[in-house]
């Protein structure tokens, strides 16, 4: 018997469980930190590490304290967090700015300076995340950075993604060169790939802007997956968190990637994270380079496999701004949805409410829904929601089927899935295939299990996920349904493309419109200093 902590940061707040290996969950406690956005600048997401810090450890002294263990019991500590949230560090780890949170989207021309670079100069990196660089992603966010911030470049030593700031943080590390960064992290979001000799070359990096000259060396070191340790945990921070120094902590990882794990996914399975966004994690035994994904790359998931990475910008954020606006909230507004039938609300709705992450990686679109009446409500757009998540979902996974992705079975994992039915219900329906859905939540599972991987406890993953991971509720494809989906199906997808893609049809009317607001905006141009 073993008893560990997981560790899950998301967007609003840190949860970590206690984690019994025979037992399982013995508590969880929660801690919550401010999301800092602008009303003037729609792209702006940040939060303070040292607010990240001060809940992690308000929540682990609280977590241990529910369990009714001692924290000397606990014997690791493994963390996930959200990205690619980046921050930047001087010489001796300290925060130069708060980070740009997965959701920051302020980067959107430098990401298509990079996209156009690297297919100018044939950068092979470019085609194992999808062929399009995201402003969601590392060197997009940095290099707004350095562009607006120059009082500070003179202090910037490195930037780091969350994950392996905390676990740095943690063993007491103050020297940017000697932190292991995730391969989880740098492969997804960076264009490192050991294939290809880790970082991009600092040839192309400084075509790009010389502002990135030399940020290659400054983001060398160890790179590694999720079995090997990041450090141990510093007396500083022991005594803050309430357990013994000296316990492993192993390289983290991005939430979804080890949520998926938790959910029990295996070789050749896809989950679907759904949260405030959609995650969308597989895994294959071998690299096949799929367009318009968010990366390929071995041993990101699993240390022994090929990971793979998708998913949608906005849920979660959508279904809560269609409640907030009616005045309600999600809950109330979801009272019913059960009797509601494929198709009836007339609505056609493209979840493009923060741009769009996979297929097109296409920042530069906004929400449409189509086929309103005066007796449309809330409630019907809330639904056509729902559809049109599962139905970007499809248009998904079949571009990964068509670029030889084999996929066995579809998990639906993420706080929202366990508590919404009808969303998985619509899934089924839309995919045409049985969904599956974790009996419990699996957040911070992922986490616990490469804890106890850390600890001795179980030899394999798949060992502590026989032991660990709940059973799933299956949600079959009603025929019915299905079939009036086969009907919307081809037309969602006529849409995706006609207004998602530029030089299509409509391709030019959603980046017009934010154009124009921008520009609209009395305060705008302030914001983007």
């Amino acid at each position: 018997m073993a008893i560990v902590a997981g560790v899950d940061f998301g967007t609003l707040s840190v949860r970590v469980s206690i984690v019994d290996s025979e037992r399982g969950v013995l508590a969880s406690a929660i801690g919550k930190y401010p999301l800092h956005r602008r009303r003037d600048d729609p792209e702006y997401a940040t939060q303070s590490h040292e607010d990240h810090m001060r809940a992690l450890a308000e929540a682990t002294c609280e977590a241990v304290k529910e369990a009714g263990i001692r924290g000397d019991q606990i014997e690791a500590i493994a963390l996930d967090t959200t990205g690619s949230s980046v921050i930047p560090v001087d010489a001796n780890m300290q925060p130069l700015d708060e980070y740009y949170l997965w959701c920051d989207h302020r980067a959107k021309g430098e990401a298509a300076e990079i996209t156009e670079v690297a297919r100018r100069e044939g950068l092979q990196a470019i085609e194992w995340c999808g062929g399009v660089y995201s402003s969601e992603w590392g060197f997009s966010k940095l290099l707004h950075w350095l562009r607006h911030n120059p009082e500070k470049r003179g202090q910037f030593a490195s930037a780091f993604e969350h994950c392996d700031m905390v676990a740095a943080t943690l063993s007491g590390i103050a020297d940017p060169g000697k932190v292991k960064r995730s391969i989880c992290a740098m492969g997804h979001k960076w264009l490192w790939n050991r294939d290809l000799g880790g970082l991009p070359p600092e040839s192309f990096l400084a075509k790009v802007d010389p502002l990135l000259a030399g940020v290659r060396e400054k983001l060398n070191g160890e790179y590694a997956t999720s079995d090997e340790m990041a450090g141990m945990l510093s007396p500083r921070w022991a005594e803050q968190l309430g357990l013994k120094a000296g316990i492993p902590i192993p390289v983290g990882a991005f939430d979804a990637h080890w949520d998926a794990l938790g959910a029990g996914c295996r070789t050749d399975d896809v989950v679907n994270v759904v949260g405030t966004s959609t995650c969308i994690i597989g895994i294959t035994p071998s690299p096949n380079l799929v367009p318009g994904v968010c990366g390929v790359v071995r041993g990101s998931v699993h240390p022994q496999h090929t990971g793979i990475e998708a998913g949608l910008s906005a849920v979660g954020d959508i279904f809560n701004a269609i409640a907030t606006r009616a005045g309600s909230d999600v809950a109330t507004l979801s009272a019913g949805l059960e009797n509601f039938r494929a198709g009836q609300t007339g609505l056609l709705r493209l979840t493009w409410d923060n741009g769009d992450r996979t297929v097109l990686v296409n920042p530069n679109l906004r929400g449409i829904t189509l086929g309103w009446n005066l007796q449309s409500t809330a409630q019907d757009e809330l639904f056509a929601a729902i559809e049109g998540t599962a139905l970007h979902t499809r248009v998904i996974l079949d571009r990964m089927a068509e670029h030889a992705v084999q996929i066995k079975r579809v998990i639906n994992a993420g706080g929202i899935s366990r508590k919404n039915a009808v969303l998985n219900q619509v899934y089924a329906n839309v995919l045409g295939r049985p969904v599956l859905v974790p009996g419990k939540s699996v957040v911070s599972l992922g986490a616990a299990i490469f804890a106890f991987l850390a600890a001795g406890t179980f030899n394999t993953i798949e060992e502590a996920q026989e032991q660990m991971c709940p059973p799933h509720k299956e949600f079959l494809p009603e025929p019915a349904q299905q079939s009036v989906y086969e009907v919307l199906y081809p037309l969602f997808r006529k849409l995706y493309f006609a207004f998602g893609k530029a030089g299509e049809d409509f391709g030019d009317v959603l980046p017009k419109l934010i154009q124009t607001a921008q520009y609209a905006m009395p305060s705008a141009a302030a914001s983007k200093a």
